[in-house]
């Protein structure tokens, strides 16, 4: 029998290592081997024995009580989103067998996307994209069915291109995808996407080891676009009801602004090809 990942552990470790001692309030003395924090530093401050730190770090415990989770979020200063991700991973729940499936868009939602009259597609869990209008996809020609946001963003330099801040778009993606996978990291598509960009990106590597999460949702975009130039659009991310994790994701300018001027060039220039 396999033995469950050690979740917890993995997150606490990450997390402690990015905190200065300094943000801590430790006095630093001579040459720190670690970055971050000691555990034994970590099991100060938390005000639990450092043995037992131990012992949540190697997974030889996993039922942390909401005290000491609260304390620990605390020492590690999560915000609220990384602190309820936390309190997941220590939750006492049975691990599903999840197996590779298709994910489907409900006929009715595929309709309404290509009704719309900006850049929209559905995304789904693994950040697939899984339909888009023929509008996203004159906004950046990787916004197809079968594309994925992280393998474009991470290995495509002219999507990279595209995103005059790609590294924080890229940052935020990774962050997202750790909200929307959760405990099931070891899902098979999940292994295999980060397994793929773990070896091909450094970049990626380093930000899916900080263990970053945040929902996916609303932003401001600044695209740098080939043919009608920068382009500043409000991005929506709405979740698709009765689906595992899927996504409308929809790009609209402010109307009367440049932007709605440039977007419906490209719409015009889209539409007579």
């Amino acid at each position: 029998m396999n033995e469950q990942p050690n979740l917890l552990g993995e997150f606490l470790r990450a997390r402690r290592e990015l905190v200065t001692p300094e943000e801590a309030g430790i006095p630093v003395r001579g040459v720190r081997r670690v970055p971050g924090l000691r555990r034994e530093e970590v099991a100060m401050l938390a005000g639990i024995s450092a043995d037992y730190y131990l012992r949540l770090e190697r997974g030889r415990d996993r039922r942390p009580s909401l005290q000491v989770l609260e304390s620990l979020a605390g020492v590690l200063r999560l915000d609220d989103d990384t602190r309820a991700h936390l309190f997941g991973l220590a939750a006492d729940r049975p691990r599903r067998t999840r197996r590779r499936h298709r994910e489907t868009v409900p006929p009715s939602t595929a309709r309404f996307v290509e009704l719309l009259p900006v850049p929209a597609f559905v995304e789904g869990r693994h950040l697939d994209v899984l339909t888009a209008n023929p509008l996203a996809a004159a906004l950046s020609p990787r916004l197809v069915t079968g594309g994925n946001r992280l393998r474009d963003v991470f290995l495509d330099p002219a999507e990279q291109s595209l995103l005059p801040d790609w590294e924080g778009a890229a940052a935020a993606l990774v962050a997202g995808f750790r909200e929307a996978v959760g405990t099931d990291t070891d899902d098979p598509r999940c292994i295999e996407l980060v397994g793929e960009l773990s070896l091909a990106s450094p970049l990626f590597r380093r930000l899916w080891a900080r263990h970053d999460v945040r929902p996916r949702g609303s932003a401001t975009v600044l695209f740098r676009h080939p043919q009608v130039g920068d382009l500043t659009l409000s991005r929506e991310k709405l979740h698709i009801t009765d689906t595992d994790g899927m996504m409308l994701v929809a790009f609209h300018p402010v109307p009367g602004t440049p932007d709605a001027e440039r977007l419906a060039l490209l719409g015009s220039t889209a539409a007579g090809r």
